[in-house]
């Protein structure tokens, strides 16, 4: 009996330390848009919206800021010359090379997306930009995310937000549109098609798990609690995305993964990062959230919650909200 409540007590004490290895938020300065990767030397690093630092982390919960710069001076100079901030960063491995894709934005109409590629640990270098709304006429040509497809070895650049998530193929390399790439729309809506912003995504992040490619999204003003997390998920990355009941993404649907009301504490979670399986053999989702009574109310810091995935094979978060 002692042996079983002893056991018990066990079970019980393990449990809680792992819900108690992290609180929210993990870095509670200003870090929208988050993006993370696990570097040569055993570490996480992230990056954020406005990349002149970066984070470090040992495992997961626990972050320090890394004084080395990110991006190289003459790098900084050339970015100054195109645009005036810079949002969203995704860094990706590509063809063995660890490549960075970052916003460089000056309006809805003048926005573009740069590559850099990493030219010594955690640092990068600009290579060229990809894509231009001024070229393609797609409005906010914002919020990079690469991912290669393991079967094919075709590189997909996804992006946009208020003129509709979009998909176009790289070259192998990643550093560059492949010959004759066409853009299709992929998800939500354009805003003057939804001025209430409900079905107009932004903050593509692509995962795959099992048979099915989960297309991560963020809808409503990033400003307030209306933003929130969204999914849906095709099993190619070049098929239609469809939410859990089968209405597409192309229209606007989602299927919800993190939401808050108003005058909740936690609130507007989205634009997630990576998501990574940690120590205690769960899977952490990354984003970033408003808190509440904060001196900086603009501020968005680090967040992260314990991500699960039910029987249908649908991605959810105890409860739906920040914790």
């Amino acid at each position: 009996m002692f042996r079983n409540l002893s056991l018990l007590l066990t079970i019980l004490w393990s449990c809680t330390a792992m819900a108690q290895n992290f609180k929210n938020p993990v870095w509670p300065g200003d870090w929208p848009d988050p993006t993370i990767w696990l570097g040569e030397d055993g570490r996480y690093h992230c990056l954020a919206t406005n990349p002149t630092r970066s984070l470090v982390s040992d495992d997961l919960f626990h972050w320090e800021r890394n004084d080395v710069p990110p991006i190289d001076l003459e790098s900084w100079g050339i970015m100054q010359n195109i645009s005036e901030r810079y949002w969203a960063p995704d860094v990706a491995t590509v063809a063995g090379k660890r490549n960075l894709y970052l916003t460089l934005y000056n309006s809805a109409e003048d926005s573009n997306i740069g590559v850099f590629q990493e030219i010594a640990p955690g640092l990068f270098h600009i290579v060229d930009i990809i894509t231009s709304g001024k070229e393609t006429g797609i409005h906010d040509t914002i919020d990079p995310e690469v991912v290669t497809d393991p079967k094919t070895g075709k590189v997909w650049l996804f992006f946009g937000s208020v003129g509709g998530i979009h998909r176009v193929e790289l070259a192998k390399d990643g550093l560059s549109l492949k010959k004759g790439a066409k853009y299709e729309h992929v998800a939500g809506l354009k805003v003057e098609e939804n001025p209430s912003r409900s079905k107009v995504f932004e903050g593509s992040y692509l995962h795959k798990h099992g048979k099915y490619w989960y297309l991560f999204v963020s809808s409503g003003f990033f400003g307030d609690h209306t933003y929130q997390l969204k999914v849906g998920r095709a099993k190619k990355l070049t098929d239609d995305f469809f939410d859990r009941e089968g209405r597409p993404m192309k229209e606007g649907f989602g299927t919800t993964v993190l939401h808050s009301d108003e005058g909740d504490k936690f609130y507007g979670p989205g634009h997630c990062g990576e998501i990574f399986k940690a120590k205690d053999g769960n899977e952490y989702i990354f984003y970033h959230c408003h808190v509440q009574g904060s001196r900086r109310p603009a501020s968005r810091p680090l967040f992260i919650s314990p991500i699960k995935w039910d029987d249908e094979g649908w991605p959810y978060v105890e409860g739906g909200k920040p914790l």
